[in-house]
C-alpha cells in the first residue's frame, strides 16, 4: 500500500491560493494545486517555491503566508505601496520601511537619496522610499525568516493617522 502523504506535493493535499486565499486542492500524484480562479500552481521540491504557471510568478511560504519572491523592482515597490495604503487605512503610518537584504541590489536605483534642501527631521543621510527612511533586513542567517518575507513596515504605536480632511461634527 501507497503511503497517503507520497500522493501529494510538498504543500500537502491542500493549501491557500496566493492570490484569493481560498483553500485550492492538489491534483493527486503531482506536483500541482489547482485554484478555480488562478489556475495551476506547481510546487517546486527542490527550492520550496510555488510558481504560478500562467504568469511565471514565485511565491515562498513564512508562516502559512505566501510571499511573493520579485525579480522587478516595482513589484515590490507596488507591495509596498499597497501595505502603506493598507496601514493609512487602519488609522496608522508608517515611520520606516525594513526591505529584505537580497532586494537590496534591485531597489537601489529607486530610492529617494540625500534631500537635505527639504526641511527635513529624518536622517538625511538614510535612503527612502515614498519619503520614508529605508532600512534593509539582517543576513538571512541571523533571522531566517527574511530569505521568504520582502518587507516589514515600522508604524508609531498608537498614533492614528491625521487625516488632513476628517472632522468630528458635534
Amino acid at each position: 500500500m501507497m503511503n497517503p502523504s507520497l500522493q501529494y506535493p510538498i504543500f500537502g493535499a491542500e493549501i491557500k491560493c496566493p492570490h484569493c486565499r481560498q483553500a485550492i486542492p492538489a491534483l493527486t500524484l503531482t506536483d500541482t494545486y489547482l485554484c478555480p480562479r488562478h489556475g495551476a500552481f506547481e510546487a517546486d521540491p527542490k527550492t520550496g517555491e510555488l510558481v504560478h504557471l500562467q504568469s511565471g510568478r514565485h511565491w515562498r511560504q513564512w508562516n502559512e503566508e505566501w510571499y511573493r519572491q520579485h525579480t522587478h523592482p516595482d513589484g515590490i515597490r507596488f507591495e509596498i505601496h499597497e501595505a502603506l495604503d493598507r496601514l493609512y487605512t487602519q488609522g496608522f503610518r508608517a515611520t520606516k520601511v525594513i526591505i529584505a537584504n537580497r532586494y537590496r541590489d534591485l531597489v537601489s536605483g529607486y530610492l529617494e537619496r540625500n534631500t537635505s534642501w527639504r526641511n527635513n527631521t529624518i536622517d538625511p543621510h538614510l535612503p527612502k522610499l515614498y519619503g520614508l527612511p529605508v532600512d534593509f533586513s539582517p543576513e538571512t542567517d541571523e533571522d531566517p525568516q527574511w530569505e521568504v518575507i520582502n518587507f516589514a513596515l515600522e508604524k508609531e504605536p498608537g498614533v492614528p493617522v491625521r487625516y488632513p480632511y476628517f472632522r468630528l461634527f458635534e
